[in-house]
């Protein structure tokens, strides 16, 4: 014969919530002390610390990375702009030495002038080809003496030479030239002629208003 002992219904329930509860708290337990014996949430905390530090020190280098970038960009800038100015400066100071050179060129043909020459005079004349049908000429007129008015005139340019071996000249289309000098006049100019033509001597001839010749000057090229 079995002898069974009977509970009321309320007391086992509380005995069943008593026994539930306290093994829920023990596997709480059990749980938060497994991590800080495995030390999982300490090293996580740490590892998130590190990265933000990392990625702070990745953002200020990024920082700085950039701002050198900007500051050679502009010094990049800064000096191509210089060596385009210096090489503008330099087309301008070989353009003023090359006239420079030419003025220099007729300067150094002055001579004094001779007794009983005319005022006006011819103190230099230059001559060269441009293309083989074209030539430049440059030549340098003067008045000699003080406080003498400006004159007033013309001139002409000639060329002589061989064309197809015959002897050949040419005066230039529209023939002379007026001319005004007050002390001294610089003039040039293109005069076209025949590919063919051989360019042996250049003249040039000065005229008052009258028609008189003043001066004259011959270049044998």
């Amino acid at each position: 014969m079995i002898v069974r002992s009977h509970l009321p219904w309320p007391l086992r329930w509380a005995v069943a919530a008593l026994a539930l509860g306290f093994s829920g708290a023990l596997a709480m337990w059990a749980f938060e002390t497994g991590k800080n014996i495995a030390g999982l949430d300490r090293d996580a905390k740490e590892e998130l610390s590190r990265l933000r530090i990392e990625v702070s020190q990745l953002r200020d280098e990024r920082e700085k990375a950039l701002s050198i970038a900007n500051t050679a960009d502009s010094l990049l800038k800064t000096e191509r702009t210089a060596q385009e100015k210096l090489a503008q400066q330099l087309k301008l100071t070989e353009a003023e030495n090359l006239a420079l050179k030419n003025d220099l060129g007729f300067f150094e043909r002055l001579l004094p002038a001779a007794a009983g020459e005319s005022a006006l005079s011819i103190r230099g004349l230059q001559a060269e080809a441009v293309t083989p049908g074209q030539l430049r000429y440059q030549l340098l007129l003067m008045q000699t003496g003080k406080s003498r008015p400006e004159f007033s005139g013309r001139y002409e340019v000639t060329l002589s030479g061989t064309l197809e071996g015959r002897p050949w000249s040419l005066v230039p289309p529209g023939g002379t030239q007026p001319l005004q000098v007050r002390q001294y006049r610089r003039v040039e100019g293109l005069i076209d002629h025949p590919p063919q033509a051989v360019i042996k001597m250049v003249t040039v001839k000065v005229t008052d208003t009258r028609g008189a010749v003043l001066a004259s000057h011959t270049l044998k090229m």
